[in-house]
């Protein structure tokens, strides 16, 4: 599986809060009224990979201190861009794209791609 923007943005706020890990739900599984079917446990989710990933992804990947602060602001404080931008000394535009930069860097390095302005643009490695 690779990692895109949404996934990236889902799973970030576990990186601070390990409880919020609860409250995350699988974007693929099925709806809850649908009938079970028979499951292999050892293939049944991939939910603690991705918290692993993105604790790594966090701790490995090449942001900037604005980045990295404007994504703690965002997802671990859940603070709104205006505030967030108060606190760095910045405009909310500017918290806005840091933050667009640093989930399109994360997820360039878990996919082990390079990161290219355009969180969706990355070259694979040679």
């Amino acid at each position: 599986m690779t990692y895109d923007r949404r996934l990236v943005e889902h799973l970030l706020p576990a990186v601070w809060d390990a409880e919020s890990a609860y409250g995350i739900r699988n974007p693929t599984a099925p709806d809850a009224d649908m009938p079970r079917a028979a499951a292999d446990p050892k293939t049944a989710s991939t939910l603690f990979a991705h918290l692993a990933d993105i604790r790594r992804g966090w701790a490995t990947a090449p942001l900037s201190l604005g980045e990295r602060q404007a994504l703690v602001c965002r997802f671990g404080a859940d603070l709104p861009d205006d505030v967030s931008g108060a606190l760095q000394g910045v405009t909310d535009r500017a918290v806005r794209y840091r933050c667009e930069r640093g989930v399109g860097k994360i997820a360039a390095h878990l996919n082990g791609h390079e990161y290219i302005d355009g969180y969706e643009d990355s070259v694979p490695p040679e």
